[in-house]
């Protein structure tokens, strides 16, 4: 599975942004996706993970409330729905593919994606 997040850009403050990431292959609901970021001079840091299904989503505590996961399997794609955006969400985004939800929490992944910058300016 080749996975290609876009979506990112520079925007202010309390703007929204919307990412997507779509997966090569037609295999792509065979897994959890999840969404991470690595700001610089920071360790990467789990942002959000969906399941197969759709049914199940996880959020990191300081994203939850502002940003929403979603997938459409049908077009093989992962979306970072980011509202209320600060100055602190600046990272490169990262997708990800693992076998389950609470895998990806931990980290625990099967394929790894280029990333896309947001730049969030005050």
């Amino acid at each position: 599975v080749q996975l290609q997040a876009s979506g990112g850009g520079l925007v202010q403050a309390g703007d929204s942004l919307r990412l997507s990431c779509a997966a090569s292959g037609r295999t792509f609901s065979s897994y959890a996706m999840g969404w991470f970021r690595q700001a610089p001079g920071k360790e990467r840091e789990f942002v959000a993970a969906i399941s197969r299904s759709g049914g199940v989503r996880l959020y990191a505590d300081s994203m939850r409330g502002r940003f929403t996961i979603s997938r459409d399997n049908a077009k093989n794609t992962v979306y970072l729905q980011m509202n209320s955006l600060k100055p602190d969400d600046t990272a490169v985004y990262y997708c990800a593919a693992g076998s389950g939800v609470y895998e990806l929490r931990n980290g625990a992944y099967a394929y790894w994606g280029q990333g896309t910058q947001v730049t969030v300016s005050s």
